[in-house]
């Protein structure tokens, strides 16, 4: 079985350049794809605000599953490289989206769309690269042939869908003021809402180019879902205590938001009586009735009583059991750099500053 501790300094170094390398092909990919100029002066903005989120800088997280796992079970990565953009496209029209849900401020550093642009142009704009993330799948009936396409579609259509419940749960809680929430409910939010997205499809899509047979692909739908939480637990985390100019978004963000997060979860089910209807009272109120005196009092009560540490222990928890339960049940598979470099990166899931 691999190991699961790794010197983190030669794995930090490797997924590093692995992922700026598979952004600089996604990247080319995308930017050849996108219209950037119409006639219309109109039409010229739109296309120009299309660009917007797909030029900020973004760690390139799912084409990198997508690439690997073509490459661990013997395909040709460039077979899958524009099903990796595609996950890119999918990527910045859901964050477009996601962040007028939740009243973001930032986004990769910079103001969200919609604080520039306005809601409903920035809606738009997460619809025109929704359209356009069908149209590059689409294109892959001259990569991959009609039927290997319809398949890399049909995920998608699975995907989606995913996404969609688990973000109707999420925004139900917020429209429903509920708080009576328990860790399952979190995990099954996550799964549908990033698991999905985020590991699940990027790993089946790129094994189903690979060529993997039906059991290997079926395989990674646990797998996906261990690192999916993961990474999600962690992108908690760092909304509370990560450097707002590496993590690229608002620190303390999930509270002024009224996020509810593992560890918000565990805060109220750890304080008191009293500490926890002080708790809901803040973050039930929308963010612009919030103080920062009032943000940073949960935060320190999230700190009193571990619920961070609780988060981060959870995180690696579930790291050490995707680690293990891909050493076995891929075990079969040939011990190259796709292999070795999928671990690593899924310890940087976790192990990431941003």
């Amino acid at each position: 079985m691999q190991k699961t501790e790794q010197d983190p300094a030669p794995t930090q170094y490797l997924v590093t350049k692995y992922l700026s390398d598979v952004k600089s092909r996604v990247d080319a990919c995308i930017f050849d794809f996108l219209p950037t100029a119409h006639e219309h002066p109109d039409v010229h903005k739109l296309y120009q605000m299309m660009l917007d989120y797909p030029r900020r800088a973004a760690k390139g997280l799912r084409p990198a599953l997508c690439m690997l796992m073509c490459e661990a079970f013997g395909g040709d990565t460039e077979r899958a490289v524009n099903t990796a953009a595609s996950l890119e496209l999918l990527q910045n029209w859901l964050l477009i989206h996601d962040d007028i849900e939740d009243g973001s401020e930032l986004r990769r550093g910079e103001p969200c769309l919609h604080r520039k642009h306005g809601i409903p142009m920035a809606i738009n704009v997460g619809d025109a690269l929704h359209c356009k993330m069908w149209e590059m799948l689409h294109r892959n009936t001259e990569i991959l042939g009609h039927e290997l396409t319809f398949r890399i579609l049909s995920e998608f259509i699975q995907l989606s869908n995913q996404v969609v419940e688990g973000q109707h749960i999420e925004l139900s809680w917020v429209n429903d003021n509920r708080w009576d929430l328990d860790e399952n409910d979190y995990l099954t939010m996550c799964i549908l809402k990033t698991a999905w997205y985020t590991c699940i499809t990027p790993c089946r899509v790129g094994a189903i180019i690979g060529g993997a047979s039906e059991t290997e692909i079926d395989g990674l739908v646990e797998l996906g879902k261990e690192i999916g939480i993961a990474f999600q637990i962690q992108d908690d985390v760092l909304n509370l205590i990560g450097d707002v100019g590496r993590y690229g978004k608002e620190i303390a963000g999930d509270i002024s938001e009224g996020k509810r997060t593992l560890v918000l979860i565990h805060l109220i089910d750890a304080c008191t009586p009293a500490e926890a209807q002080h708790v809901v009272d803040i973050m039930a109120r929308p963010r612009d009735e919030k103080t920062e005196a009032e943000v940073e009092s949960v935060l320190e009560l999230m700190q009193k009583y571990k619920s961070i540490t609780y988060a981060q222990q959870r995180s690696k928890d579930l790291l050490q059991q995707a680690a293990k339960r891909f050493s076995q049940n891929f075990a079969h598979l040939r011990d190259g750099r796709a292999k070795q470099l999928f671990l690593s990166l899924i310890h940087f899931f976790v192990e990431r500053e941003y």
